[in-house]
């Protein structure tokens, strides 16, 4: 049973005003996180073929975003009674999964935005109110024989979301590839060339297309227009369709003969639809529970007088939803200031159009076996089926991807109009289709797969970037899994601690949230502080023109970058030592994590600083290219002898096995002393870039790395001499200390005499 705690209907109506508040407040709060999340899908092509000023992209996407709100009222059925069959749930319970669903939402939604991946609002909801809804159905059908799942749960209909959710994907995909192989064959890279008459024929096919699905259908189905222009519509839609191709086909030679570039125009029209297309698909992930709330409340306030919640049945969610338009106003100007003011959505803006890009760039993600394997699947496809075509085929299809005349709009720009426009276009198309037939597809599963598709077929994954293109994809489409997983999980457990819990559950959760999101943004702020100067300093090397002003932030980059992984690398081996002799294991996991984490970002500091080094003066390029790569290669090893330490004594001191004697502590202390010298004079040298006393530093080392080889002989010696069994593991482990501090040693001769070639004038 339902535990009953109400005393009479005043505190009742207080209790549920103050969840129903708290509910809109996490609608507000919903579409700031949710709008960071999604932005992504309307801004990417336009942000990434810099179609126009971002100020432009953002006024034309603000008015889609507007206009779809207000038109978004028949999705919100979606959460009404598209999954739940809400005359079977009483008003307490209705309230508690929806409070429960949006508790989940909106941390689920945080974490991704703050690791800056991009994940599915919709997936979000769907699997949340499915989670939620269930764990309470099961509840009912334990309490009463009469009760099924069939009858609880609308499980036609959210098969049919979750069905259309995932083969969009794969729509996505292929639509993307086709189209985009097309039209790149018909326009090539030098599109302006190849423009004459196939631009007036792709933009009538283009705009039709978006006026179709946008326009047509969604002022076919607009409650705001008349009955009879409707029914208008709906009957002439053959001929308005074939008016529409024949005038935008005209209307848009006509501009291409001004000199009017037309798929700049595509792509900011194509941005305004799918940004339309978007509100209307997606506002109901936002508002669409907490506004079912507020009707539950109101419905019980109107009707419930002398019934208890536990009891008031809500058959009235199985209307359709008539959600005032001042809501919908509400909910898309809020969106609109979460667009165009949400740093989060410019880092989640940058995850996808780097998987996008045309160049190699600045890869984010790694590799993976995965990855590595699904490219060497499709490279032999790809060289089966190139073999067997003719040699003068293979040349043609080559010379229309010719890379080499590509046009950008500006050096920044990640990939060229041509795949913004087709990206647009059949983005907003399948979301609209969706849209239309009620069905909440996934604006990002869409727009992301439909850009990855697009950029396969430009070729933009090139042998060197496409495993770590592939193991982005894996990860972002993993997110998503990962996501209605947790979705599903999360929710149905905070829902049955909330029926179970009541109101003081209920308070509980409200107050973990509003910490747990303030947490969050705490901790996003100081961390992209942190991040942020690195990510400047690396944009701007880029983005700078004049190869010797590169030169001289060159040389200052690359000495930060060995000076700061000389300092690491001692703090490193000093806390290795320090977990050894007095076993400690939390500093020996903590230096484990630390290293991981450093080789990660090596490979990508060492891949930036290899892009900057492709834009500095010749000459000078090739005068230090092998001190440069010495340099990282030092830092590498640094990396690689400190885990081969590390390795044997975190195992040792894990088993709790023997500690170090006195004896080979006191033997070492010299050594140790001797290599903290030479490191903080090494580190100082590069730091300030002055080199005196360099040819000393690299002596001493010789010299300690001597000591040390005399230190490995009468360890060898102590063990033949010594026939205890039982220490025979510490003098081993020992052992591999002393060769692997005098590999320690030679890296940091190796860095230093690096560092000083690359930076001498």
């Amino acid at each position: 049973m339902y535990p009953v705690y109400e005393t009479n209907i005043s505190v009742m109506e207080s209790v549920y005003l103050i969840v129903v508040g708290f509910l809109l407040c996490l609608a507000v709060f919903s579409l700031f996180v949710g709008v960071s999340n999604d932005a992504v899908n309307f801004l990417q092509s336009a942000v990434g073929a810099r179609a126009a000023k971002y100020r432009t992209v953002l006024i034309f996407a603000s008015v889609g975003v507007v206009l779809g709100a207000v038109m978004s009222t028949g999705m919100m059925d979606v959460a009404r009674n598209g999954v739940m069959m809400p005359a079977h749930y009483s008003f307490m319970e209705v309230l508690t999964i929806f409070l429960a669903v949006m508790v989940t939402n909106v941390m689920i939604l945080d974490i991704f935005n703050s690791l800056g991946m991009p994940t599915s609002s919709t997936i979000s909801l769907v699997f949340g109110l499915l989670g939620a809804t269930f764990a309470v159905a099961t509840l009912k059908t334990l309490t009463d024989d009469s009760l099924e799942y069939s009858v609880l749960l609308n499980s036609g209909q959210a098969l049919n979301m979750i069905v259309a959710i995932f083969v969009s994907v794969a729509f996505a995909f292929i639509f993307g590839w086709i189209i985009m192989w097309l039209s790149r064959f018909v326009f090539t890279f030098n599109y302006k060339k190849y423009a004459r008459y196939s631009i007036a024929v792709f933009g009538g096919v283009s705009f039709t297309a978006l006026a179709y699905f946008i326009f047509l259908k969604g002022l076919g189905d607009s409650p705001y227009i008349p009955e009879d222009t409707r029914i208008w519509i709906r009957q002439n839609t053959g001929m308005l369709l074939l008016a529409t191709f024949l005038a935008t086909t005209l209307i848009t030679e006509v501009l291409h003969l001004c000199k009017v570039n037309i798929f700049r125009l595509i792509v900011l029209v194509g941005t305004f639809a799918l940004a339309m297309a978007f509100a209307g698909n997606d506002l109901v992930n936002f508002i669409g529970v907490p506004l079912s709330g507020l009707d539950s409340y109101q419905d019980f306030i109107q009707h419930g007088h002398g019934s208890q919640a536990s009891d008031f049945m809500m058959t009235s969610l199985n209307e359709s939803a008539k959600t005032p338009p001042l809501y919908l106003l509400l909910a898309g100007v809020i969106m609109v200031i979460a667009m165009t003011t949400s740093k989060k959505a410019q880092n989640v803006l940058k995850t996808s159009v780097d998987l996008s890009r045309q160049d190699e760039g600045d890869e984010m993600f790694g590799s993976s076996h995965a990855a590595r394997s699904i490219v060497r699947f499709f490279q032999t496809i790809y060289k089966s089926v190139v073999s067997a075509l003719p040699l003068s085929v293979r040349n043609w299809i080559n010379n229309r991807f010719d890379k080499e005349n590509v046009i950008l709009e500006d050096e920044t720009a990640a990939f060229d109009l041509v795949r913004a426009a087709v990206t647009l276009v059949i983005s907003s198309m399948l979301i609209t289709i969706g849209t239309n037939f009620k069905l909440p597809l996934s604006t990002t599963y869409v727009t992301f797969m439909v850009a990855m598709g697009s950029s396969l077929a430009d070729r933009a994954w090139s042998r060197e970037s496409a495993v770590f293109r592939v193991t982005g994809v894996i990860s972002v489409i993993g997110g998503w899994f990962i996501t209605a997983g947790a979705s599903f999980l999360i929710a149905a457990i905070v829902c049955l601690i909330m029926y179970y819990g009541g109101m003081i559950a209920n308070i509980v959760f409200i107050v973990l949230v509003l910490v747990s999101l303030i947490r969050s943004n705490i901790t996003y702020k100081n961390k992209e502080a942190a991040e942020k100067k690195d990510k400047d300093v690396f944009r701007t090397m880029m983005r700078t023109r004049e190869p010797e002003l590169v030169w001289v932030m060159l040389r200052k980059q690359v000495s930060r970058t060995q000076a700061g992984m000389c300092r690491f690398a001692l703090i490193q081996f000093n806390q290795i030592m320090d977990g050894l002799e007095n076993e400690k294991t939390g500093i020996l996991r903590r230096s484990q994590k630390d290293l991981k984490d450093t080789k990660e970002s090596l490979k990508k500091v060492r891949r930036q600083e290899l892009l900057v080094m492709q834009r500095i003066p010749r000459m000078i390029a090739i005068e230090r290219n092998t001190w440069f790569h010495l340099g990282m290669n030092s830092n590498q090893q640094f990396v690689y002898c400190l885990r081969r330490m590390l390795e044997p004594i975190k195992e040792h001191v894990d088993n709790s096995f023997n500690p170090l004697s006195p004896e080979l502590i006191t033997d070492f202390l010299p050594i140790k002393r001797h290599i903290n010298e030479l490191m903080k004079a090494s580190c100082e040298q590069m730091e300030t870039g002055r080199y005196d006393s360099y040819r000393e530093i690299l002596a001493e080392a010789d010299r300690v790395k001597d000591e040390l080889s005399v230190l490995r002989k009468k360890q060898i010696d102590r063990m033949q001499n010594s026939g205890e069994i039982s220490q025979m593991q510490i003098n081993l482990l020992y052992l591999n200390v002393l060769q692997e501090s005098q590999q320690f040693l030679s890296n940091m001769r190796h860095q230093l005499r690096a560092a000083k070639k690359f930076m001498e004038a």
